[in-house]
């Protein structure tokens, strides 16, 4: 038997245990002397008080001389002067596996209902190199998403990223719902960042439910845990994506929203001194949203189509990270609360939406229809004042007649019922239908 390489292993083991002490605690700021590690590291900090207590984990998030900053995944409150800080010399790892489909889990890949987790998971790394450019197929075919105005209208290519842009009550969470019931995906990936907590069994029972649970896996950082546990959620969500994609797997993930996901790198971007630049955004939130965005999408075994919401503030589509969001994703979906208020979901404004691939993915009868569709909406809404003041005469322009007929038809084409299921093909059918005089 050689065992050579069994001695080698213990030759290069490190045997020693590196601990620090709690030096100061500010804020979501802990403090340390020592131990030796790296930006990224996860830690550990032993309440010294009561030693029966679980250690609280923490990752380390930057350096002030030689001391080390540490920002909690839990709360703080059993912290106090000269805690022990152990460095485990790693970063933060989740398990995960088929066995985790249909459950609710928390930042750190633990099932919410606090049941035990499924045996045969593997430990992935949450933060993961997107994929190298080169590597990355070209999005060539359609992914139906059971919603008529995306299909018609918006076309989303399989390994596509999308952005969701509206205010707050819109219907962002109930067409998230739809599309991760509707859609052809193989499996949904779900991260609830930062929302209240009340919403949660709510987005599940009601707008995910039974059927769109069973090929599920949802993420959740409620809104008044750390920073840190709202930006890891985003990661675990897009890891355990990941993971499915290297598998072979044609994955959706939905995350709501990108936007708390800032909002967290902001509380620590301030916390370790960064300087607020735009709009009070720190530098770092600009660098992160990249790193995350680029993980999706396709690779040589699968593909991650992402569906990212986007919570506008005071409706400015301008503001920094609407705009940030808007430049690196392949679309946007702009939903309006004008529609909102008139009754028409989902309020998805199609005239100021694009899916950039679309072009490349329909067929050519698709993207005539959809053209003439949106044509017509076009028309109407640019002389809509005029109409609606009775300003217009009939039979002063043959295409303004043609928009004011075929207006309330397409706006009734574009309504859906929160359970109403229409296959891609049926979509596509009742629209060339009605533009060739169908009702």
């Amino acid at each position: 038997m050689n065992l050579k390489k069994y001695f080698n292993a213990i030759e290069e083991a490190d045997v020693y245990k590196r601990y620090g002490k709690v030096e100061r605690v500010v804020g979501i700021m802990i403090e340390s002397v020592g131990p030796a590690a790296n930006i990224g590291e996860v830690c550990y900090i032993h309440p010294t008080n009561n030693l029966k207590k679980k250690p609280v984990l923490a990752e380390v998030v930057g350096f002030n001389q030689e001391k080390i900053i540490l920002m909690p995944y839990n709360e703080v409150s059993e912290i106090g002067p000269g805690c022990l800080v152990e460095s485990t010399g790693k970063p933060l790892t989740v398990k995960i596996g088929r066995g985790l489909i249909g459950k609710v889990v928390d930042s750190l890949g633990k099932p919410l209902d606090e049941s035990e987790l499924p045996k045969g998971l593997s430990n992935y790394t949450t933060e993961q190199a997107p994929p190298n450019p080169m590597s990355r197929p070209t999005i060539s075919q359609p992914i139906p998403v059971g919603v008529k105005a995306i299909d018609s209208m918006l076309t989303v290519g399989r390994g596509q990223r999308i952005g969701l842009f509206a205010g707050s009550g819109v219907g962002k969470s109930t067409l998230l719902g739809m599309i991760a019931r509707n859609s052809k995906a193989d499996i949904n990936v779900i991260a609830l960042i930062g929302e209240r907590g009340r919403e949660v069994r709510e987005f599940i029972e009601k707008d995910l439910g039974q059927e769109g649970l069973n090929r599920s896996i949802v993420v959740v950082a409620t809104s008044d845990q750390p920073a840190l546990m709202r930006i890891k959620g985003a990661y675990t969500a897009t890891a355990i994506s990941e993971y499915f994609r290297d598998l072979g797997y044609n994955v959706n993930l939905m995350m709501d929203s990108v936007t708390r996901v800032a909002m967290a790198q902001r509380e620590i971007g301030l916390a370790t001194g960064e300087p607020p630049t735009t709009k009070g955004y720190t530098p770092s939130v600009f660098s992160i949203l990249p790193k995350l965005l680029e993980r999706t999408g396709t690779n040589k075994n699968g593909a991650i189509t992402a569906f990212y919401t986007v919570l506008v503030d005071g409706d400015d589509m301008n503001e920094p990270i609407a705009d940030t969001v808007r430049g690196i994703l392949d679309g946007h979906f702009v939903m309006d609360r004008r529609l909102a208020e008139q009754g028409q979901y989902p309020a998805i404004n199609i005239l100021k939406s694009i899916s950039r691939v679309m072009n490349q993915i329909s067929s050519p009868d698709h993207l005539a229809i959809a053209q003439q569709a949106r044509t017509l909406l076009a028309k109407y809404e640019e002389n809509k004042d005029l109409i609606q003041i009775g300003a217009y005469k009939r039979g002063t322009d043959h295409e303004i007649d043609k928009a004011i007929l075929y207006y309330p038809k397409l706006q009734n084409f574009l309504k859906q019922d929160v359970y109403e299921k229409l296959t891609f093909e049926e979509t596509i059918d009742n629209l060339s239908m009605l533009l060739n005089g169908g009702s």
